[in-house]
């Protein structure tokens, strides 16, 4: 018997959850892409993604996953050989540093591991010894959903002006947009990639540049740009197919709009309270579980952990079969574990976009049924205490 029919739970740290609103909004014959609505619904676009990341500068939009606009952030301010110093806290931003390699730059890695965030310290050292500032561009994640680590980016900011480095900060936001919270102007973030389907609960398929007054001054000289990537003609392009290199993605559009609507009717702010205290629902209940058996949270700091993906580790073998488990007899899909030596220990739990209290509590309710069916070692009381946190809230 399983008792997984029904409407299955996606609870993966991306595609996220889509709202019936959205999925609704984007079931429509297609529409004329030449002149009228379309076209006045996309100039609304805009204003709404700019305040989503508190930004007053520049947007660009893609008809692309979050791999494409890694290339598309890189080709628009680097020539080839120019340097890169990547700073990696999981497999993302491993491979966004390994685009930059691909396309020509001359890029050094500083890896942090797994559990923890970037060291702003060592950041600022290595910049002060760059004298000649050969580094041009220093990429790293907001939030790596690999391992669920959210990194200081102000911090990371103060570390670059301390050192008086000029090299622009470029930040991969397509786990954390909508979900963290982020600061485009006041953190003094230079790039900020993006995509539709974790935060912005839209289906994947568009992707989004944010780019500073200086990085478009960079773009100017920028050896590696090419047609379709150019961010130039799509930042609020006067003609309507340049926003898009071509045919625009038109029930995308839609499906956005109604997105942009959803998150502002609850104000950004309410968004990123709701995304922590769910979060801290999940901590709190992976930490009882954690008192009578074998596991925990990849990131040990409450302060360092994201609030849209947490990542869990397990003995060698048991995250897989409580899976396994709670896909197949209760339709509650988990995330696998990336970048993993033992993946079969790992496991994500995403709780990004269009999550609130029943579902997370409904998620953690089958893992501990699943923990109880495969007689997985694990402690008590983990329901009520994720429960304390949101009765609190």
């Amino acid at each position: 018997m399983s008792l997984a029919h029904g409407r299955s739970y996606l609870a993966i740290p991306g595609p996220s959850v889509m709202p019936d609103r959205v999925l609704q909004a984007m079931h429509r014959a297609a529409p004329n892409i030449y002149t009228g609505e379309l076209h006045v619904l996309t100039d609304s676009l805009f204003p709404d993604l700019k305040a989503l990341a508190r930004s007053t500068q520049h947007c660009a939009m893609y008809i692309s996953n979050g791999h494409g606009v890694w290339e598309a952030s890189l080709t628009n301010v680097l020539s080839r050989g120019d340097a890169v110093l990547s700073l990696v806290v999981g497999r993302f931003g491993a491979g966004w540093a390994d685009v930059a390699a691909r396309l020509g730059a001359d890029v050094e890695v500083m890896d942090f591991g797994m559990e923890t965030d970037v060291d702003n310290a060592r950041l600022q050292a290595r910049l002060e010894a760059d004298t000649e500032h050969r580094i041009k561009v220093i990429t790293t994640v907001h939030v790596d959903t690999s391992t669920g680590v959210v990194n200081d980016i102000a911090a990371m900011r103060a570390a670059i002006d301390a050192a008086g480095h000029p090299a622009l900060l470029m930040v991969d936001c397509i786990a954390s947009l909508g979900c963290d919270r982020f600061e485009f102007d006041a953190w003094g973030v230079d790039v900020m990639l993006t995509a539709s389907q974790k935060g912005l609960m839209t289906p994947p398929g568009m992707a989004f540049v944010y780019f500073s007054d200086r990085a478009a001054e960079a773009r100017k000289s920028a050896g590696m740009v090419t047609p379709y990537w150019d961010w130039a003609p799509r930042d609020e392009a006067e003609q309507f197919y340049m926003n898009f290199g071509g045919t625009a993605p038109t029930h995308h559009l839609y499906g956005l709009r109604t997105a942009l609507d959803m998150i502002n009717e609850e104000g950004l702010e309410a968004v990123w309270a709701r995304h922590e205290t769910l979060a801290r629902a999940v901590w709190a209940a992976v930490e009882a579980w954690g008192q009578g058996g074998s596991m925990r949270l990849n990131i040990r700091d409450a302060a360092k952990r994201s609030c849209a993906i947490t990542s869990v580790g397990m003995a060698s073998g048991e995250a897989d079969r409580l899976r396994a488990w709670c896909e197949e007899k209760a339709g509650l899909i988990l995330g696998i574990g990336l970048g993993r030596d033992d993946s079969s220990a790992w496991f994500r739990i995403g709780h990004m976009g269009h999550v609130n209290a029943n579902m997370i509590m409904g998620a953690l309710g089958t893992i501990e049924a699943g923990l109880t069916a495969l007689q997985i070692p694990h402690g008590e009381g983990a329901l009520g205490a994720a429960a304390a946190v949101i009765a609190e809230a």
